[in-house]
């Protein structure tokens, strides 16, 4: 039967040809072993690599492996003691979800099919639960035998010159119980489980396997996985988020308000023109930060020496500014609008125009900047303002720069109240990103309600014991709400470069990258290029659109960013700011000003 189905096609490897045919009865490969190891990421800091070996036809093989980002965040200037605790917290964080995969998960996943994700993912969740129950019980026990041993001790009464201390401490309490009230109190941060990166790069890697296996990219698995194996007819890329600057919040510069700033290219563009605009914008603004008149200064004055040392050798590249460990290069300066105008003239000087030919996004991170002792966060070095200012603020800054087209975490997340004021001012006009101002990922899953300040959407990131089958559910759940979707890679990030298969799969509309400047950056933007030439190639890609929500004034009309209008009369840019002398105060570069 076999040789009369070959016959006709007569193929060139007979017994290839039938291996193949006599393949499609053979058993469904099932997980043999799972394997745990400590290895690097880009920052030579540890991290989790886990691999899945499944019998195919009776023979072990390697179908998939993964490299998990920490969730730990690289600290700037941090005291030696900190920076210490924070290696020993890591390293055993790792050495745990080592040992995690290679004991217990090991055991609990083997004869499993990797195509099964919902039961993995099941088990998976399963086990954690039991881990956070029995950290609960020893945590309770730790409570409990330290609250006997305080009840064994005397009681001692306070020396006396404790005492007037005590009392002259409590004016300044009674002023900051006043700012309290007036400001919510910031919450308790959420407690991370040690080793349990292990289930969300198991999770991964079982899903890595499955595509294997199936014979299909893993960004087409998920998709099946989320729309219930029913094959998408068109897919989204997601837009990439490429930073451009670090604005430096612990240096001798004053902004303090911009942790970093972000290249967002029109949708109409392919994702390889979006990528060489970026590397344009990234050599002009290496050439203003690093002008080519103080290398060449610096390298005169030799001699004939040097005269003739530089007809035989090429002179040395000249040193660029300190790169961020997200890829991308460092600054400070005096204020947002120096920082805005630098980056509109490293446009300019790439042909380009901010508002048409890209756009930005600015990541705020207002939760470091808040000041408790005065409740009103620090903008500027000694600039205060309040929650209610900072509404006010970021509409003028708005109305000034309209190519902003993305703020995230402008504000703490307790401060719903201004969320919701500053959603009612800006909505229509760009979008309102909560990253840190989003709860854990297994707090939004539980909430049905998805306890979120009012927001355009949610920066999600695949860290801890965050599954695929919890990204999936969660990313349903923001559709079903309107809100968008932006995949967020952490401080700490290695080279895999599933996060981009994970993107496209779940349809997410922005995906963060970082900067160009850093291999393991570089190696997503690579694999976001193959997944587009391989749709193009299909026929299955469909272009973005990115469209916000109508204000009130606008009867409800969507504006899409890839053919935006150009802006208002009244709306001048920033270019333009300096010839109205009527307008606001214009945002020039004063002459005194430094920029590092």
């Amino acid at each position: 039967e076999t040789l009369n189905a070959l016959f006709p096609l007569r193929p060139a490897d007979l017994y290839g040809e039938m291996a193949n045919y006599f393949s499609k009865f053979s058993k469904a490969p099932v997980i043999c072993r799972v394997v745990g190891r400590k290895v690097l990421d880009g920052l030579g800091l540890p991290t989790l690599e886990v691999e899945i070996y499944c019998t195919v036809k009776n023979y072990e093989k390697r179908l998939s492996s993964i490299v998990i980002s920490s969730h730990f965040q690289v600290p700037e200037n941090a005291l030696p003691e900190a920076a210490e605790a924070e290696e020993k917290e890591r390293n055993d964080s790792v050495n745990t979800a080592v040992k995690w995969v290679n004991e217990s998960l090991n055991t609990m996943l083997r004869d499993l099919e990797p195509t099964d994700q919902c039961q993995v993912d099941k088990m998976l969740g399963e086990y954690f639960t039991t881990k956070v129950e029995e950290q609960k019980a020893i945590q309770k026990q730790e409570e409990t035998a330290g609250a006997e041993a305080t009840l064994a001790l005397p009681s001692c009464t306070p020396s006396a010159t404790s005492l007037p201390g005590k009392k002259k401490a409590s004016k300044p309490g009674k002023k900051m119980s006043v700012v309290q009230i007036m400001i919510p109190p910031a919450e308790p941060a959420e407690s991370v489980l040690c080793g349990s990166s292990a289930i969300g790069a198991t999770s991964l890697a079982v899903a890595k396997a499955g595509a294997t296996i199936s014979h299909i990219p893993l960004y087409l698995h998920v998709a099946l996985l989320k729309h219930d194996q029913e094959s998408p007819k068109e897919m989204t890329l997601p837009i990439p988020m490429f930073n451009l600057l670090n604005s430096e919040k612990i240096s001798s510069a004053k902004l303090k308000l911009v942790k970093e700033v972000m290249l967002i290219p029109p949708v109409q563009l392919s994702i390889e023109q979006g990528i060489e605009r970026v590397l344009d914008i990234n050599k002009e603004m290496v050439t203003l930060l690093d002008p080519p008149e103080k290398a060449s200064s610096s390298q005169q004055g030799d001699g004939k020496k040097g005269k003739a040392r530089s007809t035989e050798k090429k002179a040395p590249p000249r040193a660029l500014k300190r790169i961020s460990h997200l890829g991308c290069l460092v600054v400070g300066s005096d204020n947002i609008e120096q920082l805005l105008l630098l980056i509109q003239k490293a446009c300019t000087k790439a042909g380009m125009e901010l508002g048409t030919d890209m756009y930005l996004a600015i990541n705020c991170s207002a939760h470091e900047l808040m000041d408790y002792a005065k409740g009103k966060y620090e903008t500027l070095t000694g600039t205060f303002k309040s929650p209610d200012e900072m509404v006010d603020m970021y509409v003028d800054l708005i109305k000034k720069f309209p190519f902003i087209i993305a703020l995230i975490d402008p504000l703490r997340k307790e401060d719903r109240e201004q969320w919701n004021n500053i959603w009612c001012a800006l909505h229509s006009k760009c979008y309102l990103i909560a990253e840190d101002a989003a709860t854990n990922i297994s707090r939004l899953k539980t909430d049905e309600n998805i306890n979120l300040p009012t927001c355009s959407g949610v920066v999600l990131k695949h860290i801890n014991e965050t599954k695929v089958s919890d990204l999936i559910e969660l990313t349903g759940l923001l559709d079903d709400q309107n809100h968008i979707t932006i995949l967020g890679s952490p401080d700490g990030e290695s080279s895999d470069d599933s996060l981009v298969d994970l993107a496209v799969g779940l349809g997410a509309r922005f995906i963060k990258l970082g900067g160009l400047l850093r291999g393991e950056r570089v190696t997503k933007c690579n694999r976001l290029c193959a997944i587009e030439e391989e749709l193009t190639k299909n026929g299955t890609l469909r272009e973005a659109k990115l469209d916000f929500p109508a204000s009130d004034e606008e009867s409800h009309e969507k504006k899409e960013i890839s053919d935006l209008p150009p802006p208002p009369k009244q709306d001048l840019l920033p270019s333009q700011l300096s010839a109205s002398p009527e307008d606001s105060e214009p945002a020039q570069l004063p002459e005194n000003s430094t920029l590092t």
